[in-house]
């Protein structure tokens, strides 16, 4: 289960999303989140979709990672889905009691769900093809504003990547610590819900052992540098736009055009 986390992990290829500059990723995946939640009908989430899934097609990424990047959520997206099943109106196709099933429910409920879906797939396209020095790069550029209101913006773009890069490697460790408690004879899977939670308590204590180790050298690491903020720092690799970046933003430009079009042109969905 564990492994099948990807959050912050990054897939090096040569493909015209990783060669995209990372600010102007950032701000499409905010733009295709809200394309998804704008989305009123199906046509036009079906344009989100199929916008999202352009993303992924140009990453060159193995669609199993993105994949594998649904399985941790996989149990919200079906309990989200049924629940949306019972809050349906209209004639009922199955009931029992007060509880009944609608054709309007089980719309509502696949709209949610693709939208669930979407979402993770859309973030996924960010992490995999934007380095976590080259995320950082972006975010400080992009809160730079906020400089000017005494923001220490290039500490908190700091703090954010660091935080993302440091989920793989925690995920890795608690991987091995649970395999070597396990290769003791420590019963981590049998039991109720309290006796399983007490069984990882010989796991979270090394984890967070390690991950105050880990901060320890990281910090030792950064002040042997001479780190001390953003303040006088210079940049190695410049951030620019070029021939990809404007290719990519016409696209969300035409993508921006259809979907308005759908929404105004088919009626609304039953889902609110």
């Amino acid at each position: 289960m564990l492994s099948d986390i990807t959050l912050g992990q990054y897939f090096p290829a040569r493909s015209l999303m990783h060669r995209a500059d990372p600010r102007l990723k950032i701000c499409l995946i905010i733009f295709s989140i809200i394309l998804i939640f704008s989305a009123g009908n199906f046509f036009s989430l079906a344009l989100a979709v199929g916008y999202v899934l352009l993303g992924i097609a140009l990453s060159r990424t193995p669609f199993k990672l993105y994949l594998k990047s649904l399985k941790p959520v996989l149990f919200i997206i079906v309990f989200t889905a049924v629940l949306n099943i019972f809050y349906g109106t209209g004639e009922p196709l199955w009931q029992w009691g007060l509880i009944k099933i609608t054709r309007n429910g089980l719309l509502n409920s696949l709209f949610v769900s693709i939208r669930i879906v979407a979402l993770i797939l859309a973030s996924s396209v960010l992490t995999f093809t934007t380095s976590p020095t080259q995320l950082t790069d972006a975010i400080e550029r992009l809160l730079k504003p906020l400089a000017l209101l005494k923001v220490p913006v290039h500490e908190f773009a700091m703090m954010m990547t660091i935080a993302l890069r440091f989920v793989p490697l925690l995920l890795e460790e608690t991987d091995k610590i649970m395999s070597a408690q396990k290769a003791r004879g420590a019963d981590m899977e049998s039991g109720g819900l309290i006796q399983r939670i007490k069984a990882l308590t010989p796991v979270l204590i090394p984890l967070f052992v390690s991950a105050f180790r880990r901060a320890f050298d990281l910090a030792t690491a950064m002040e042997s540098r001479c780190y001390h903020g953003g303040e006088g720092r210079t940049k190695m690799k410049q951030l620019h736009f070029g021939a990809a970046d404007w290719l990519v933003l016409l696209t969300a430009a035409l993508a921006l055009g259809g979907f308005v079009t759908l929404n105004l042109a088919f009626p609304p969905s039953i889902v609110r």
